[in-house]
């Protein structure tokens, strides 16, 4: 497994993931449609080229399900039981067709559980970024991670 376990942390830690990802067209006008979302400033360019944004924008549900996903070779792979809560999400800017997204992680806080002693709850934030380093994406999740096995 790629993932770290709850060992591994200290609250502080920042881990800047390797893979970034392009969104495309398709991405987004795929899981607006899968997720039965019609919205027109995902979908519909000539009224999004109307709107202060001058196009579409990427749905910002599949912004947030991209940043969590990039960071689980680095970070969660293998290593997890759940995530537990998603909290604090804001999207200072619009992704648009074409950007690619990079991700920061910290560790802002962790206990061990009281019930689980092979587990630990760590708080995360993710910060999603550009290409141009604009942060489009900032957000909290806790997750209960495993302990490394004896």
């Amino acid at each position: 497994m790629t993932g770290k376990y709850f060992d591994e942390l200290t609250v502080g830690m920042r881990i800047q993931h390797s893979l970034g990802r392009t969104v495309t067209e398709m991405d987004n006008v795929l899981f607006s449609a899968l997720t039965m979302n019609s919205q027109p400033l995902h979908l519909n360019e000539d009224f999004a080229s109307r709107t202060s944004f001058g196009q579409r924008i990427v749905n910002g549900i599949f912004t947030l399900g991209l940043v969590v996903g990039l960071t689980v070779p680095e970070l969660t792979e293998g290593t997890i039981v759940a995530n537990l809560s998603y909290e604090r999400v804001t999207h200072p800017r619009p992704v648009y067709h074409g950007d690619t997204i990079y991700v920061e992680t910290e560790v802002l806080e962790m206990r061990a559980s009281a019930s689980k002693p092979d587990r630990g709850l760590v708080r995360l934030r993710h910060i999603g970024k550009n290409q141009a380093g604009m942060v489009v994406i900032e957000l909290e999740r806790t997750v209960l991670f495993l302990k490394r096995p004896i």
